[in-house]
């Protein structure tokens, strides 16, 4: 087992445990998306945010700080006019590239059974929501009828 810089042994379970902290960065779909992508060798920033959809140049740019920051991605520039920059998997990076593309891809893969199950969720929950004859919730109690509520 792993020791943390405190001297302590490393435990996912633990809430101070930096590994958690790299399994935040893991669970990150950005950064799923972004390692998945690079698998297949070296990209440039503009391809990455041209091929992964909706990412922000912002967005992108801080998932790659992290990753490289994480020893996940390595950062080269080129010094062309203008400067090019290329990413890539390290080797501690293309460790992940297997679990990351079967984690990435299971989405696809189980999407009808993942609709599914929120539409059976969904509905046991509008069927517990529905008040019953006689049943009311605070905040759906009828209002009291006049004719029951003066005194003359």
């Amino acid at each position: 087992m792993s020791i943390n810089p405190n001297g302590m042994p490393l435990d996912v379970y633990e809430d101070r445990c930096p590994t958690r902290l790299v399994l935040e960065r893991l669970a990150d779909k950005w950064a799923l998306l972004i390692l998945d992508r690079l698998k297949g060798g070296p990209l440039r920033f503009n391809a990455l945010k041209r091929d992964v959809k909706r990412i922000t140049q912002k967005v992108l740019t801080q998932t790659l700080r992290k990753l490289e920051r994480d020893g996940l991605v390595a950062r080269q520039v080129f010094q062309t006019s203008p400067v090019t920059v290329e990413y890539t998997l390290t080797p501690l990076g293309s460790t992940l590239t297997q679990t990351v593309s079967v984690l990435a891809h299971w989405a696809e893969s189980n999407m009808d059974a993942v609709w599914a199950a929120q539409a059976a969720y969904d509905s046991a929950a509008q069927k517990d929501a529905a008040p019953q004859a006689g049943v009311y919730r605070l905040s759906q109690r009828p209002a009291p009828s006049a004719a029951k509520t003066s005194l003359a």
